[in-house]
């Protein structure tokens, strides 16, 4: 099953919780309490918050900002700039299979993710 689907159920559920808790409230002869309809409208925001939200790739906030693309791995498009210091800590992305290597710039902590190789 793909992240893509996941995501597409989870936020469609989510959606459903929302509309069951409203229609609870919303509906004449419901009988729906707010304290019941808040039982499910609260998780179903949630939900629907967390796939909107969601970060699917190893990308600085700067990258995420600017709208800059994706590079291989799903990580930085380009080397950071000359602040930036290689780490020792790497990883292999689990969407890409691209092994990515972390750089920080020491002056603020600001991290950004490099593919390897």
């Amino acid at each position: 099953m793909g992240v893509t689907l996941v995501r597409g159920l989870i936020g469609g559920f989510g959606a459903l919780l929302m509309l069951s808790g409203i229609a609870l409230v919303a509906v004449p002869g419901s009988h729906g309490d707010l304290v019941s309809a808040l039982f499910l409208f609260a998780p179903g925001a949630v939900l629907v918050a967390a796939v909107l939200l969601e970060r699917t790739r190893y990308r600085s906030l700067h990258a995420e900002l600017s709208g800059d693309g994706h590079g291989p791995g799903g990580g930085e498009p380009a080397l950071p700039d000359g602040r930036f210091r290689p780490t020792e800590e790497r990883f292999v992305d689990p969407t890409t299979g691209v092994p990515m290597r972390v750089w920080v710039d020491p002056a603020t902590g600001d991290r950004r993710y490099v593919p390897e190789g």
